[in-house]
């Protein structure tokens, strides 16, 4: 895989594909399915660009329907909209803030209403902010990052998981912070391990409904998160620090997804994390 090192670049909050230098690859072009999920029903949350737009692709070529969870890249959503329905699967748009217990009861309702159920749920949106000293972390910052990172995921999961048949599949975002911490990054990697951890206890509390929850706690992966929430010096290179000296891009990431999401390759995991990291170690 060649490497790439962006140059230094920003824009505003929440990101979008467009103006990206280099364009990520996102859209599972050179990824053929199986069938591994034909006739799935699926909702992702954050599905509108980066892991989660290529997850969208690589679930509709696996044969699933997708809704889309979004907050407001109207654009981008569209776009991972498109391909689903190339690849013959029917597609659900949903904006608006999941930090609001209500719209995460919404999006999931919405979802089972148009489908007909709801098989994988992709607990995938997050937010996050770097501070250069800790003292200036601000109660508003840290009570954002939880209501966005934390509480939505528990609130989607509370609402998906009822109404999932027994043997769905909750695959649940972390991160490779909430693995071993971030010195700036201190909410986001305290909220991602939060989430975790409700992985694994959740894949206790539904082991017997056989519902297999698990993790991917990626390192670090090319998305429009990083020029709209980084500084510029800290997006050029982005990735270098990774023993692969690169960032990923999300078609790496999207096939860990896959292999969660499916009965056939993953029927005897529940409260695992997969790491695509780029060569990182992890112990324990």
């Amino acid at each position: 895989m060649a490497q790439h090192h962006p140059p230094a670049q920003q824009q505003p909050h929440p990101g979008q594909t467009r103006g990206m230098v280099p364009r990520p690859r996102d859209e599972m072009r050179d990824y053929t399915g199986s069938g591994l999920l034909e006739d799935k029903r699926a909702l992702i949350a954050g599905g509108d660009s980066g892991i989660g737009r290529a997850v969208a692709a690589a679930f509709a070529k696996e044969g699933a329907d997708v809704a889309v969870a979004y907050l407001s890249e109207d654009e981008d959503a569209r776009h991972t909209a498109s391909l689903v329905e190339a690849a013959g699967r029917r597609s659900l748009l949903l904006p608006g803030d999941l930090a609001e217990e209500d719209r995460c009861t919404e999006v999931v309702r919405r979802t089972v209403a148009e489908f007909g159920g709801l098989d994988v749920l992709v607990a995938h949106h997050a937010v996050q902010a770097p501070v250069e000293d800790f003292a200036d972390l601000s109660t508003e910052q840290l009570r954002r990052t939880f209501e966005v990172n934390v509480f939505s995921v528990f609130w989607l999961l509370r609402a998906a998981i009822p109404v999932m048949p027994d043997g769905g599949s909750v695959i649940v975002t972390g991160s490779i912070n909430g693995l071993r911490g971030n010195s700036s990054l201190i909410d986001y990697a305290a909220s991602k391990a939060a989430v975790m951890n409700l992985a694994h206890s959740l894949a206790q509390h539904y082991m017997k409904r056989g519902i297999r929850i698990n993790c991917v706690a990626p390192g670090p992966v090319w998305t429009p998160l990083i020029p709209a929430t980084l500084p510029e010096e800290k997006v050029e290179g982005f990735g270098r620090q990774a023993p692969m000296e690169r960032a990923a891009d999300p078609d790496e990431v999207a096939p860990s997804y896959v292999f969660f999401a499916s009965g056939r390759l993953s029927s005897y995991y529940s409260g695992q994390v997969l790491t695509p990291v780029g060569g990182e170690i992890q112990v324990g």
